[in-house]
């Protein structure tokens, strides 16, 4: 039985293409496997709380009050949630070139040091091996390829930051051109609907 992590980030709620295309592939993926198990985590309704010097704190040793106890409970809970996952399902907006602030608290929770990664003689070592991610992207231009590909601080970000922890078979699933007209916003997505789903079933087998 396939246990899957569903992480969306969009702050445009119900309109969200990235929101939109998870749902729908899911949604597939259920009807393929009606024993799926999900656990969904909404960043952009529900965020979690950027780092403090509190929440800085609880993560790098015991907590010292009930404040920083809350952060280490928060974070806990999250790790807790992706250990358990099988595969890792991202809706990632692009805003201003990276990816929304609320993703990368999530981040900021779940990369735990003797926890998720290890410091070694050899370098940092990722504890999360042997998962799968799979990532949609959506951005209102072109930056897979182009001009515009060195202003892409979205899919780099993320390939690091899940490589980081030992998610290294990472599927990127991007729908972009979504302001470049109605025709090739209807394309793009389309065509992003089609390889998720694909992405998604894969995983799962």
């Amino acid at each position: 039985m396939s246990k899957v992590l569903i992480v969306t980030s969009s702050a445009s709620g119900a309109v969200s293409v990235s929101n939109q295309l998870v749902r729908e592939a899911v949604a597939a993926l259920r009807r393929h496997d009606p024993e799926l198990q999900t656990v969904e985590r909404d960043l952009g309704s529900n965020p979690v709380p950027h780092l403090t010097a509190d929440g800085v704190a609880a993560l790098r040793a015991e907590p010292g009050n009930a404040v920083q106890a809350a952060a280490r409970k928060l974070s806990d809970t999250l790790v807790a949630e992706l250990q358990a996952a099988d595969t890792v399902v991202i809706g990632a907006p692009m805003y201003n070139f990276g990816i929304p602030s609320t993703l990368k608290a999530w981040f900021d929770h779940v990369l735990r040091a003797g926890v998720t990664f290890r410091y070694t003689e050899a370098g940092p070592q990722g504890l999360l091996e042997g998962k799968r991610a799979v990532v949609v992207l959506t951005r209102g231009g072109l930056y897979s390829e182009g001009p515009a590909q060195a202003l892409d601080a979205q899919e780099p970000h993320l390939r690091t930051l899940l490589g980081f922890i030992g998610i290294t078979d990472v599927t990127f699933v991007r729908a972009e051109k979504l302001a470049f007209g109605d025709e090739a916003r209807a394309a793009s997505i389309g065509q992003a609907g089609d390889q998720l789903s694909l992405a998604l079933q894969q995983a799962a087998a």
